[in-house]
Protein backbone atom coordinates (compact mmCIF):
# COMPACT_ATOMS: atom_id res chain seq x y z
CA UNK A 1 0.00 0.00 0.00
CA UNK A 2 1.12 3.70 0.00
CA UNK A 3 2.71 5.39 2.52
CA UNK A 4 0.37 6.31 5.39
CA UNK A 5 0.05 6.98 8.99
CA UNK A 6 0.47 3.41 11.20
CA UNK A 7 -2.20 4.96 13.74
CA UNK A 8 -4.71 5.78 11.05
CA UNK A 9 -6.11 4.51 7.76
CA UNK A 10 -6.33 6.07 4.44
CA UNK A 11 -8.73 7.31 1.70
CA UNK A 12 -8.35 6.47 -2.01
CA UNK A 13 -9.90 8.05 -4.15
CA UNK A 14 -10.35 5.15 -7.34
CA UNK A 15 -11.36 6.18 -11.03
CA UNK A 16 -12.96 3.55 -12.39
CA UNK A 17 -13.69 2.34 -16.43
CA UNK A 18 -16.89 4.47 -17.78
CA UNK A 19 -17.15 1.86 -20.35
CA UNK A 20 -14.11 -0.54 -21.66
CA UNK A 21 -13.05 -2.17 -18.72
CA UNK A 22 -9.59 -1.88 -19.90
CA UNK A 23 -9.62 1.76 -18.68
CA UNK A 24 -8.25 1.25 -15.41
CA UNK A 25 -5.01 1.45 -14.15
CA UNK A 26 -2.40 -0.83 -12.69
CA UNK A 27 -2.07 1.14 -9.21
CA UNK A 28 -5.82 1.12 -8.86
CA UNK A 29 -6.39 -2.52 -9.45
CA UNK A 30 -3.84 -3.19 -6.78
CA UNK A 31 -5.34 -0.36 -4.17
CA UNK A 32 -8.76 -2.51 -4.74
CA UNK A 33 -6.94 -5.54 -3.71
CA UNK A 34 -5.42 -4.73 -0.78
CA UNK A 35 -7.71 -1.94 0.50
CA UNK A 36 -9.69 -3.30 3.76
CA UNK A 37 -13.31 -2.71 1.97
CA UNK A 38 -14.11 -0.65 -0.70
CA UNK A 39 -16.95 1.99 -0.57
CA UNK A 40 -19.41 1.21 -3.95
CA UNK A 41 -22.05 3.51 -5.08
CA UNK A 42 -23.39 0.73 -6.72
CA UNK A 43 -22.52 -2.83 -5.44
CA UNK A 44 -23.59 -4.60 -7.33
CA UNK A 45 -22.35 -2.87 -10.70
CA UNK A 46 -18.95 -3.19 -9.24
CA UNK A 47 -18.94 -6.29 -7.87
CA UNK A 48 -18.70 -7.25 -11.59
CA UNK A 49 -15.71 -5.11 -12.10
CA UNK A 50 -14.19 -6.87 -9.22
CA UNK A 51 -15.64 -10.44 -10.34
CA UNK A 52 -13.89 -9.84 -14.54
CA UNK A 53 -10.43 -8.86 -12.26
CA UNK A 54 -11.07 -11.63 -9.75
CA UNK A 55 -11.31 -9.00 -6.86
CA UNK A 56 -12.32 -10.27 -3.56
CA UNK A 57 -12.36 -7.09 -1.37
CA UNK A 58 -15.30 -6.68 0.65
CA UNK A 59 -17.83 -3.95 -0.65
CA UNK A 60 -20.10 -1.54 1.19
CA UNK A 61 -22.98 0.24 -0.10
CA UNK A 62 -21.91 4.07 -0.64
CA UNK A 63 -24.52 6.33 -2.61
CA UNK A 64 -26.60 9.42 -2.56
CA UNK A 65 -29.37 8.13 -0.59
CA UNK A 66 -27.38 7.14 2.31
CA UNK A 67 -23.90 8.81 2.71
CA UNK A 68 -25.32 11.17 5.26
CA UNK A 69 -25.28 7.90 7.54
CA UNK A 70 -22.23 6.25 5.79
CA UNK A 71 -19.38 8.29 6.15
CA UNK A 72 -19.66 8.78 10.01
CA UNK A 73 -19.27 4.95 9.41
CA UNK A 74 -16.17 4.82 6.92
CA UNK A 75 -14.80 7.83 9.12
CA UNK A 76 -14.41 5.23 12.24
CA UNK A 77 -13.49 2.59 10.01
CA UNK A 78 -10.52 4.73 8.66
CA UNK A 79 -9.29 6.62 12.41
CA UNK A 80 -9.40 2.69 13.63
CA UNK A 81 -6.60 2.07 10.62
CA UNK A 82 -8.54 0.09 8.14
CA UNK A 83 -7.69 1.80 4.38
CA UNK A 84 -11.01 2.42 2.28
CA UNK A 85 -11.08 3.02 -1.94
CA UNK A 86 -13.87 4.63 -3.13
CA UNK A 87 -15.24 4.01 -5.83
CA UNK A 88 -18.49 5.01 -8.08
CA UNK A 89 -20.37 3.41 -10.52
CA UNK A 90 -18.19 4.75 -13.60
CA UNK A 91 -15.34 7.17 -13.74
CA UNK A 92 -14.18 9.51 -11.01
CA UNK A 93 -16.36 9.56 -7.68
CA UNK A 94 -17.50 13.31 -6.46
CA UNK A 95 -17.44 14.38 -10.03
CA UNK A 96 -21.55 14.47 -10.49
CA UNK A 97 -20.91 11.27 -8.12
CA UNK A 98 -20.70 10.39 -4.38
CA UNK A 99 -17.34 11.56 -2.69
CA UNK A 100 -17.15 14.51 -1.49
CA UNK A 101 -18.75 14.59 1.78
CA UNK A 102 -16.53 11.55 2.58
CA UNK A 103 -13.33 13.49 1.43
CA UNK A 104 -14.39 16.72 2.92
CA UNK A 105 -14.79 14.66 6.94
CA UNK A 106 -11.57 12.68 6.31
CA UNK A 107 -9.56 16.12 5.66
CA UNK A 108 -11.82 17.12 8.96
CA UNK A 109 -10.86 14.27 11.04
CA UNK A 110 -7.18 14.39 10.08
CA UNK A 111 -7.63 11.11 8.01
CA UNK A 112 -5.18 10.64 4.67
CA UNK A 113 -6.78 11.54 1.29
CA UNK A 114 -4.89 10.48 -1.98
CA UNK A 115 -6.62 10.03 -5.56
CA UNK A 116 -5.60 7.13 -8.25
CA UNK A 117 -6.53 9.33 -11.22
CA UNK A 118 -8.36 7.75 -14.12
CA UNK A 119 -11.04 8.21 -16.89
CA UNK A 120 -13.56 10.85 -16.48
CA UNK A 121 -16.40 11.17 -19.23
CA UNK A 122 -16.53 14.98 -19.06
CA UNK A 123 -12.93 15.40 -20.08
CA UNK A 124 -13.21 13.06 -22.70
CA UNK A 125 -16.35 13.72 -23.90
CA UNK A 126 -14.39 17.07 -24.40
CA UNK A 127 -11.46 15.99 -25.92
CA UNK A 128 -13.89 13.74 -28.28
CA UNK A 129 -16.04 16.61 -29.18
CA UNK A 130 -12.95 18.57 -31.22
CA UNK A 131 -14.48 21.95 -29.35
CA UNK A 132 -12.12 24.51 -27.79
CA UNK A 133 -10.76 22.86 -25.01
CA UNK A 134 -8.55 25.81 -23.80
CA UNK A 135 -10.75 26.95 -21.19
CA UNK A 136 -13.78 25.42 -20.17
CA UNK A 137 -16.56 24.78 -17.45
CA UNK A 138 -18.22 21.97 -16.17
CA UNK A 139 -21.84 22.10 -14.90
CA UNK A 140 -22.92 18.31 -14.67
CA UNK A 141 -26.03 17.60 -14.88
CA UNK A 142 -28.86 20.47 -15.24
CA UNK A 143 -31.85 20.26 -13.02
CA UNK A 144 -34.57 18.28 -14.09
CA UNK A 145 -37.35 20.53 -13.62
CA UNK A 146 -38.01 22.60 -17.07
CA UNK A 147 -38.14 26.31 -15.66
CA UNK A 148 -35.13 25.38 -13.27
CA UNK A 149 -33.05 24.40 -16.27
CA UNK A 150 -34.17 27.29 -18.76
CA UNK A 151 -32.91 29.61 -15.94
CA UNK A 152 -29.21 27.28 -15.64
CA UNK A 153 -29.19 27.29 -19.67
CA UNK A 154 -30.05 31.67 -19.72
CA UNK A 155 -27.24 32.20 -16.73
CA UNK A 156 -24.79 30.41 -19.66
CA UNK A 157 -25.85 32.36 -22.67
CA UNK A 158 -23.21 34.91 -21.36
CA UNK A 159 -20.30 32.39 -21.00
CA UNK A 160 -17.45 32.25 -22.75
CA UNK A 161 -15.90 29.11 -21.82
CA UNK A 162 -16.45 25.52 -23.29
CA UNK A 163 -19.46 24.46 -21.51
CA UNK A 164 -19.35 20.44 -20.91
CA UNK A 165 -22.68 18.96 -19.27
CA UNK A 166 -23.75 15.47 -18.86
CA UNK A 167 -27.19 14.36 -19.48
CA UNK A 168 -30.09 11.57 -19.43
CA UNK A 169 -31.67 9.63 -22.26
CA UNK A 170 -34.96 10.83 -21.20
CA UNK A 171 -33.93 13.91 -20.68
CA UNK A 172 -31.52 14.99 -24.34
CA UNK A 173 -34.31 15.95 -26.33
CA UNK A 174 -36.19 18.58 -24.13
CA UNK A 175 -32.46 19.97 -23.06
CA UNK A 176 -31.73 20.53 -26.35
CA UNK A 177 -34.85 22.19 -27.34
CA UNK A 178 -34.30 24.35 -24.28
CA UNK A 179 -30.54 24.99 -25.31
CA UNK A 180 -31.66 26.59 -28.94
CA UNK A 181 -33.82 29.17 -27.23
CA UNK A 182 -30.69 30.26 -25.32
CA UNK A 183 -27.33 28.98 -27.13
CA UNK A 184 -29.04 28.65 -30.65
CA UNK A 185 -25.95 30.03 -32.60
CA UNK A 186 -22.95 27.34 -30.68
CA UNK A 187 -21.83 24.28 -32.03
CA UNK A 188 -23.19 20.89 -30.06
CA UNK A 189 -21.47 18.09 -29.73
CA UNK A 190 -23.35 14.97 -28.07
CA UNK A 191 -21.30 12.25 -27.40
CA UNK A 192 -22.94 8.85 -26.23
CA UNK A 193 -21.42 5.46 -25.26
CA UNK A 194 -17.50 6.79 -24.23
CA UNK A 195 -15.11 3.69 -24.90
CA UNK A 196 -18.33 1.62 -25.65
CA UNK A 197 -19.23 -0.67 -28.35
CA UNK A 198 -21.90 2.28 -29.65
CA UNK A 199 -19.71 5.07 -29.51
CA UNK A 200 -20.87 7.87 -31.21
CA UNK A 201 -20.46 11.83 -31.19
CA UNK A 202 -22.89 14.18 -33.18
CA UNK A 203 -22.34 17.51 -33.94
CA UNK A 204 -24.63 20.46 -35.16
CA UNK A 205 -26.96 23.18 -34.02
CA UNK A 206 -29.37 22.14 -30.60
CA UNK A 207 -32.00 22.50 -33.17
CA UNK A 208 -30.61 20.30 -35.81
CA UNK A 209 -29.48 17.93 -33.27
CA UNK A 210 -33.21 17.93 -31.28
CA UNK A 211 -34.78 16.95 -34.78
CA UNK A 212 -32.07 13.62 -35.33
CA UNK A 213 -33.17 12.25 -32.10
CA UNK A 214 -36.73 12.61 -31.97
CA UNK A 215 -36.31 9.88 -34.69
CA UNK A 216 -33.88 8.21 -33.17
CA UNK A 217 -34.46 7.59 -29.53
CA UNK A 218 -31.47 8.57 -27.40
CA UNK A 219 -29.90 5.82 -25.65
CA UNK A 220 -26.91 5.45 -23.77
CA UNK A 221 -24.93 7.87 -21.33
CA UNK A 222 -24.26 11.28 -22.89
CA UNK A 223 -21.84 13.95 -22.62
CA UNK A 224 -22.90 17.21 -23.94
CA UNK A 225 -20.08 20.07 -25.25
CA UNK A 226 -21.40 23.72 -26.11
CA UNK A 227 -19.01 26.16 -27.90
CA UNK A 228 -18.39 29.17 -26.01
CA UNK A 229 -19.81 32.38 -26.41
CA UNK A 230 -17.83 34.54 -29.16
CA UNK A 231 -15.37 36.71 -27.37
CA UNK A 232 -16.65 40.47 -27.31
CA UNK A 233 -14.16 41.95 -30.15
CA UNK A 234 -14.13 45.20 -31.30
CA UNK A 235 -16.95 45.97 -28.62
CA UNK A 236 -15.69 49.68 -28.91
CA UNK A 237 -17.16 50.38 -31.77
CA UNK A 238 -20.74 49.06 -29.89
CA UNK A 239 -23.21 51.75 -28.41
CA UNK A 240 -23.06 51.80 -24.82
CA UNK A 241 -26.24 51.25 -24.28
CA UNK A 242 -27.80 48.11 -25.32
CA UNK A 243 -31.46 49.54 -26.71
CA UNK A 244 -29.03 51.83 -28.98
CA UNK A 245 -27.43 48.63 -30.03
CA UNK A 246 -30.65 47.24 -31.45
CA UNK A 247 -31.41 50.37 -32.97
CA UNK A 248 -28.19 50.35 -35.09
CA UNK A 249 -29.23 47.14 -36.21
CA UNK A 250 -32.93 48.07 -37.07
CA UNK A 251 -31.01 51.19 -39.33
CA UNK A 252 -29.25 48.82 -41.20
CA UNK A 253 -33.08 47.48 -42.20
CA UNK A 254 -33.09 44.06 -40.13
CA UNK A 255 -35.86 43.32 -38.44
CA UNK A 256 -37.33 43.68 -34.80
CA UNK A 257 -36.62 40.19 -33.54
CA UNK A 258 -33.76 39.72 -36.09
CA UNK A 259 -31.93 43.05 -34.67
CA UNK A 260 -32.39 41.94 -31.17
CA UNK A 261 -30.99 38.45 -31.69
CA UNK A 262 -27.93 39.54 -33.18
CA UNK A 263 -27.17 41.82 -30.43
CA UNK A 264 -27.43 38.99 -28.03
CA UNK A 265 -24.95 37.17 -30.69
CA UNK A 266 -22.63 40.10 -30.61
CA UNK A 267 -22.25 40.70 -26.52
CA UNK A 268 -22.61 36.74 -25.70
CA UNK A 269 -26.19 37.30 -23.80
CA UNK A 270 -29.35 35.68 -23.96
CA UNK A 271 -32.04 36.69 -26.20
CA UNK A 272 -34.49 36.92 -23.93
CA UNK A 273 -32.39 39.22 -21.56
CA UNK A 274 -32.01 41.51 -24.70
CA UNK A 275 -35.64 42.09 -25.57
CA UNK A 276 -36.44 42.82 -21.64
CA UNK A 277 -34.37 45.71 -21.62
CA UNK A 278 -35.18 47.38 -25.04
CA UNK A 279 -38.81 46.68 -24.61
CA UNK A 280 -38.46 48.76 -21.56
CA UNK A 281 -36.01 51.60 -23.25
CA UNK A 282 -38.15 51.45 -26.35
Amino acid sequence: MDNRDANTGMLYICATPIGNLEDISLRVLRVLREVDVIAAEDTRHTRKLLSHYEISTPLTSYHEHNKLAVTPQLVNKLCGGQAVALVSDAGMPGISDPGQELVAACHENGIAVTICPGATAGVAGLVLSGICSKRYVFEGFLPRNKKDRRKALEGLASESRTIVLYEAPHRLCATLSDMADFLDDRQVAVVREITKKFEEIRKGLAIELVEHYKGNPPRGEFVLVIEGGRSAENTADWPEDLADHVRAYLSDGVSEMEAMKMVAKARGISKSEVYSVYKIMK
